[in-house]
């Protein structure tokens, strides 16, 4: 219940708000809130080695592990259109997304107020660009495979089990 952590009055009318499980309400006004995970896009790029693109993130949570490109959907935003703006803002990547890899769920940084996230992954393929770290990120590497960075260098949990799905899927 991250998202409501800490809510103690209304946003709408500032009265107290009554906090059960995962949602709050106010008695006064009659709002809900409710807590659930922020919907998050990442990409599996490959290049024309097979080789995948990871990024090492330059900001924290977990700043300097390294990251699949990708963030936050704005409100509204399509997840394929999100996708497309978040590679475009990290790496400089003009990218067209391809097969869906799956959805896994995460917390985005530590502590009581950690943010629960919905993780969507596909595997993008690079249309156009230079790869130039930017945004969040402070680096770009390819890595084979079989030399993917390991778990304890990898930011999130997430990303290693979608790092599992996406070598999985080339190697049935």
């Amino acid at each position: 219940m991250a998202e409501l952590h800490g809510w103690y009055f209304c946003p709408r009318c500032r009265a107290e708000l009554v906090v059960e499980r995962e949602q709050a309400h106010c008695s006064v006004c009659g709002s809900q809130y409710y807590a659930h995970s922020a919907p998050t896009v990442g990409a599996l790029c490959e290049d024309d080695e097979g080789r995948l693109m990871l990024v090492r993130r330059a900001v924290e949570p977990q700043k300097g592990k390294w990251d699949t490109p990708g963030g936050f959907l704005e409100e509204g935003e399509r997840p394929l259109d999100g996708l497309r703006r978040e590679l475009l803002e990290e790496t400089g990547l003009e990218v067209e997304p391809g097969e869906f890899i799956g959805a896994v769920t995460d917390l985005y940084g530590d502590g009581p107020g950690a943010q629960s996230i919905l993780s969507l992954n596909w595997t993008a393929r690079v249309l156009g660009g230079t790869p130039a770290p930017a945004d969040d990120i402070s680096e770009i590497g390819w890595f084979a495979a079989d030399e993917l960075p390991e778990p304890e260098e990898i930011g999130f949990p997430s990303v290693v089990e979608i790092l599992a799905l996406w070598r999985a899927r080339r190697n049935p």
